[in-house]
């Protein structure tokens, strides 16, 4: 199986990923999968949504390889729907992989070609955009103080370390307090530039 070219958008929680991804999923060539969507999506009545549910309310990440074959069927019902069209799209990525036992396990799936990291140093100003998110959306996950900053210390533990496993991908740290149009422009650029090497 061909891997799909794929584009990660990196960062904590509240870094602003999910806001990015939307944007650059409506831009022709380019396909948006986020992790959380395809959870949230799941009917809490089956036994993936109960377990999804029992993890996600105590701020835990999901086991991994359930993880990865969830996300794994969601990507082939949308190339079989013609959503996603791995022979002209890249694919953004935000939320997956979590982990460096993630990526393991999706070497086979994905071809990593940028990672684009938003950094956040001020904590507080991310435990205030999930909880604003969590009035905005109704996502139960984000209402909790401490479920939220147990996320923090999560992503930090177990998903910061995946910037040294993909060391050898062009790498781009953006500043994440910026407005969003500014942090898109700073994305826009390294894509141009992926696409211009692509072509090349």
């Amino acid at each position: 199986m061909t891997r799909y070219r794929t584009i990660l958008i990196f960062g904590a929680p509240g870094s602003g990923k999910g806001t990015q991804g939307k944007i650059l999923g409506k831009t022709p060539g380019y396909y948006h999968c986020a992790c959380g969507d395809v959870f949230r999506s799941l009917d809490a009545a089956s036994a993936l949504g109960a377990a999804f549910l029992e993890y996600s309310s105590k701020g835990q990440l999901v086991p991994d390889e359930m993880t990865v074959r969830l996300w794994q069927e969601s990507i082939r019902k949308t190339v079989e729907s013609g959503k996603f069209k791995p022979e002209r799209d890249y694919l953004i990525l935000d939320g997956i992989p979590r982990n460096v036992a993630q990526a393991i396990l999706m070497e086979e799936l994905i071809e990593v070609r940028r990672i684009f990291h938003l950094c956040c140093p001020d904590r507080d100003k991310l435990v205030a955009r999930l909880k604003k998110r969590a009035l905005r959306d109704n996502r139960l996950d984000d209402a909790n103080e401490e479920v939220i900053r147990n996320r923090l210390s999560t992503y930090d533990a177990e998903s910061k370390p995946m910037l040294q496993h993909y060391s050898s991908v062009i790498n781009h740290d953006i500043d994440a307090s910026m407005t969003p149009l500014r942090v898109l422009h700073e994305i826009l650029e390294g894509l141009i530039e992926e696409a211009g090497n692509t072509v090349a």
